[in-house]
């Protein structure tokens, strides 16, 4: 199962939040980007449990992080 993370950031940490979410398991990749959201990380786990259970829930432990929008992946190309 594949999702993106759309991640607010505390106000000048979105460099740092990046770079952590990097180190976590699951985490495919993590881009700061410019718009509404701060950083952008695509994510895969084997379900929708170690989804939640796992992955989500290192990235939303990441100091630095106010706020997530996960976003499932419904059809892979």
């Amino acid at each position: 199962m594949d999702a993106y993370v759309l991640v607010l950031t505390e106000m000048g940490r979105a460099a740092e939040v990046a770079a952590a979410l990097r180190g976590i398991d699951g985490v495919v990749r993590a881009d700061m980007v410019t718009g509404p959201y701060d950083v952008v990380a695509a994510v895969h786990a084997r379900d929708v449990v170690e989804l939640g259970r796992g992955v989500l829930a290192a990235v939303q432990a990441t100091p630095g992080i106010t706020r997530t929008l996960t976003c499932p992946v419904v059809d892979p190309g």
